[in-house]
């Protein structure tokens, strides 16, 4: 393997000279530069990341502790985050946890032994002291995902509070009137923004949303599963015409729900969900959910930390990105007028 020695002899230059072409760190002669160019090309040389870690005091790598890059949700945010490194020539290392304690600690001191540059989190049931512990992070810039203002010293989010509105005045302008809600965990910042905004544009329309049909559940397949279940099960007339569940895959796991109980989607039941993953337009019938700007959401973290590694710039507290509705086959085109009792 070739080193930086047999570099400098084959361009005829001192190594410090071929070090300064490499890391850029002096001016060198136009016709030099290119002929030590051309000799790191012929003899197939590589710089050591190490040594240029050493040098420049940066290891261009970006750590993410992620809750599970196997949920589709954050498969796509951590691919947006990857694209974005990527593109800026840094490098991504991304620990999974499950939201385990001893995990997610464990990682964060890994992470800064291997020196990263910055760091982004995306983790949902974290305890208060290690949501503490990245708030008094300083020797690295960190970005919190899908968090509460306040969990790190920058937050990207989508604007959950906007998504819940969009839902709510579409099903007030379809004519709903028994609607029902699978909501996340209680606790979960997203899910309390999600529900304000969707209570409010009912209210808006003049609708409540009857605590009854409210229903909190693990924002899993399962999750939605289990509580569609419960509300598929009540008699006609107390029975939801729709569903807004709080992510894709509570959304699949009701319309596995409706279907065990004979209920035609969007026929007897709508069901609308959000994130917009892959999965949501490829279900029977494709599902209508609020599209997420995922991609959008995971690069623009990535960026913000590169942006302050490089150009100094200050770090914004918060950074929220605007959802939209997409409207697919899951929710009836307009819902039938109650009728008198």
């Amino acid at each position: 393997m070739a080193t930086i020695k047999d570099v400098a002899r084959h361009a005829n230059v001192s190594f410090t000279t071929v070090s300064h072409v490499i890391n850029e760190t002096r001016p060198v002669a136009v016709e030099t530069a290119e002929r030590v160019r051309a000799a790191i090309s012929e003899l197939g040389y590589l710089p050591s990341d190490v040594a240029r870690a050493l040098k420049s005091k940066r290891t261009r790598i970006v750590g993410m502790i992620v809750t599970t890059s196997t949920n589709p949700f954050f498969a796509e945010v951590t691919g947006g985050v990857e694209r974005a490194c990527f593109a800026r020539g840094y490098s991504l290392m991304l620990c999974n946890t499950d939201d385990v304690e001893a995990r997610l600690d464990g990682y964060l001191d890994t992470l800064f032994a291997k020196r990263i540059d910055g760091l982004v989190v995306m983790t949902t049931n974290a305890s208060q002291g290690f949501l503490r512990r990245l708030v008094d992070i300083e020797r690295v810039p960190v970005v919190a995902i899908d968090a509460a203002p306040g969990t790190a010293r920058t937050v990207v989010n989508d604007d959950s509070d906007l998504g819940g509105r969009l839902v709510g005045r579409f099903l007030a302008e379809r004519g709903f009137t028994r609607i029902g809600c699978l909501a996340g965990p209680e606790g979960h910042p997203r899910v309390r923004e999600r529900l304000g905004g969707f209570t409010r544009a009912l209210g808006d329309a003049g609708l409540s949303l009857d605590p009854a049909l409210l229903l909190h559940a693990p924002m899993t397949i399962e999750g939605g599963s289990r509580t569609a279940s419960v509300l598929a099960s009540l008699p006609a007339d107390r029975r939801p015409d729709v569903l807004f569940c709080f992510n894709d895959l509570m959304a699949i796991g009701a319309l596995r729900a409706a279907h065990d109980a004979g209920l035609r989607v969007p026929d007897d039941l709508s069901i609308v969900g959000y994130d917009d993953i892959e999965f949501a337009s490829h279900t029977i019938p494709p599902l209508t959910t609020v599209r997420q700007p995922t991609v959008d959401i995971g690069g623009s973290a990535a960026r913000l930390i590169i942006d302050h590694l490089e150009t100094g710039g200050a770090l914004p507290p918060a950074l929220s990105l605007p959802p939209s509705l997409v409207v697919r086959g899951s929710v009836r085109e307009r819902a039938s007028a109650p009728q008198p009792t």
